[in-house]
């Protein structure tokens, strides 16, 4: 890891600021302000440059980095003529070449071995194999550190970035673990703060402004003419709260996510300082009051529109999908850890206790299937209009997949992807699944039956590259209904059942908080097998995910980071504490207690007060 710290050192040369490589007293005559954030741009044809940045009324040079969604990054065997572009890198053009030590330990049957013999190639079998994980771990560390870029860097001439010269919150968060996990804080306290500033951005589509605690989806880097001097330009931060992007969704998950890494800093730095300041309980409590607002709905969960999340493409998860409703829950038990006890803090508090509670049961009694519940739903009657009824959404019978029936082991469950009135969607979502484990969405007990599910299903979710988003695929006509025929989601491809290798670090924190490692460390070297030669993809294609997606991206920072995530929290289990949420008792005492009462209860109008107008 040393040797890897300091080729990049001497690679990133004097254009890269960063508090590794610089001494206080460097940064402290070049910059007034220090900000760091991870960049994942893919970028090509321009050099990069300092520029002036505009903070209030100061100007300051200042290197800034950012996390885009594509990976700028450079391996030491891929410079060429159209390589990526920025602060320029001196690698001499030389190849990678495989370490000597990098050798595999082949045994012939037909050779007679003594036990010594055997034994000996064995532990130099496991050696090589070690070496090679680390190699492994190195090479993607380099990566991860080659994708912090100056500010400026963009190339305004590039055609082919598409939307990916935006810096996408959820892509960050990845990123921003694996810093906190190697003790590089500044670059996650910066994240945090900036992004922050952007929730108070006017946001406005067709004259409509959505609530204020709206966190941006993404932003990106824009440069503008000043005032006062049309010959000289300034770069602003312009965010994108879905009426820039692509369907024009508005993301809900940006929010939970800002929160949940907010207590993972907190956690992993003890500085509390950054949590307790004014601003970020402000932003905090926005995006708590815009969850718990109310609505025409019964039910607790969140209801969004399709493509709210990481599946931000048209794919049928419209309604109250789970990975948003696990992602809620966690960003409800983190705030609360957080919000300190002053004025106008107690009724927000009532009202993230109440919904949890609410929240938990919901999911825990409605979303879980298992072959126990599958065969109760099977013998469903419908059409019950009362309050004991049993089928209480009116779910048809014939509404199971035939895969379903073949596929659901005996041993093992899982939470199903949607719940709305007389609609179930069977499929197995990774992320929601995940999350439910790791925030105690899920009980203790559902929780290891999806991973007993997730072991016995290892063929399909895994394959050839860990891991499925969903499972299985929408296909044929269901395919052209459900996505409107979108050539980016085709069966087994990207969002449709596509395998990513980013869903790596989420399965390994599920995996540990269980003390079940064991399923993740599978995955983990089957991943290590291809991820290096396929040069990091983005996303891999068909059912057994032996294709590189069509249209993934190469060097896909949170495919690294996802990856290095896995591999620290494998070999420092304890501090995967920082994201995980613990068991709270009186949310145990609470769902007990509404279990009980929940057959007999009745509705009731005592002490209902109604105003009229007359």
């Amino acid at each position: 890891m040393a040797i890897a710290e300091g080729i990049l050192h001497y690679l990133s040369g004097p254009a890269l600021w960063h508090p590794i490589l610089q001494s206080d007293s460097v940064l402290k005559s070049n910059l007034s302000y220090s900000g760091f954030l991870t960049c994942t741009k893919k970028l090509e044809g321009s050099r990069g440059k300092r520029n002036l940045l505009k903070f209030g009324s100061c100007y300051r040079r200042e290197n800034y980095v950012l996390p885009w969604r594509s990976s700028r990054v450079k391996r030491l065997d891929c410079l060429s003529s159209d390589s990526l572009n920025g602060p320029s890198y001196s690698s001499g053009g030389e190849e990678y070449k495989p370490n000597s030590n990098d050798v595999n330990v082949n045994l012939h049957v037909n050779e007679v071995i003594s036990s010594e013999k055997l034994a000996a190639a064995a532990a130099k079998s496991e050696k090589a194999l070690r070496i090679n994980a680390d190699s492994l771990e190195d090479e993607a560390w380099e990566l991860l550190r080659e994708s912090i870029v100056c500010y400026c860097a963009n190339d305004p001439t590039s055609t082919s970035i598409l939307n990916y010269d935006q810096v996408f919150i959820r892509d960050f968060v990845p990123s921003a673990i694996a810093f906190l996990l190697k003790g590089e804080y500044d670059i996650v306290r910066n994240f945090i703060l900036h992004t922050l500033q952007l929730q108070s951005w006017e946001k406005t589509m067709d004259c409509h402004s959505p609530g204020q605690g709206l966190m941006p989806a993404s932003f990106k880097v824009r440069t503008i003419a000043l005032d006062s001097d049309d010959s000289a330009t300034e770069e602003v931060l312009d965010p994108d709260f879905g009426e820039a992007a692509i369907g024009r969704v508005a993301p809900v998950d940006s929010g939970l996510w800002w929160i949940i890494m907010l207590r993972a800093y907190g956690k992993c730095t003890g500085d509390l300082s950054v949590q307790e300041r004014i601003d970020v309980q402000t932003g905090m409590k926005m995006i708590l009051k815009l969850c718990l607002a109310d609505g025409f709905d019964m039910f607790p969960t969140l209801l969004v529109t399709d493509g709210s999340c990481m599946i931000d493409r048209r794919m049928g998860i419209h309604g109250h999908p789970l990975e948003i409703q696990a992602l809620f829950y966690s960003a409800l038990l983190c705030a609360r850890e957080m919000l300190t006890t002053e004025d106008g803090s107690d009724e927000i508090i009532r009202a993230l206790n109440s919904r949890l509670f609410a929240l938990s049961f919901h999911i825990r009694e409605y979303y879980w299937i298992d072959m126990r519940k599958l065969n109760e739903i099977y013998r469903y009657k419908t059409e019950e209009y009362s309050f004991d009824a049993v089928n209480k959404f009116n779910i048809y019978p014939d509404q199971i997949p035939p895969w379903l029936v073949e596929w659901m082991p005996e041993k093992g469950g899982y939470l199903i992807g949607n719940l709305q009135p007389a609609h179930m969607d069977f499929r197995f979502f990774s992320l929601g699944n995940f999350w439910s484990i790791v925030s105690n969405l899920a009980t203790p007990t559902q929780s290891h039956a999806i991973l007993d599910f997730v072991e016995a299903k290892l063929a399909d979710l895994v394959a050839d590259m860990p891991f499925k988003i969903c499972y299985p695929a929408l296909e044929d006509q269901e395919w052209r209904i459900v996505t409107g025929g979108d050539p980016k989601n085709t069966p087994w491809s990207y969002h449709n059942a596509g395998s990513w290798p980013t869903l790596l670090w989420q399965l390994t924190v599920a995996c540990i908080k269980m003390n079940r490692p064991e399923i993740a460390e599978k995955a983990v070297k089957i991943a290590e097998q291809r991820l290096s030669k396929d040069r990091w993809p983005e996303y891999y294609d068909t059912k057994g995910a032996r294709f590189i997606g069509k249209q993934a991206r190469m060097f896909q920072t949170w495919s690294i980071a996802g990856y290095l995530v896995a591999k620290l929290l494998l070999a420092q289990p304890q501090k995967a504490k920082i994201l995980i949420n613990e068991e709270d008792l009186d949310l145990v005492n609470a769902f007990s207690s509404i279990s009980a009462n929940s057959q007999n209860r009745k509705r009731s109008r005592k002490g209902h007060k109604r105003s009229y107008i007359v």
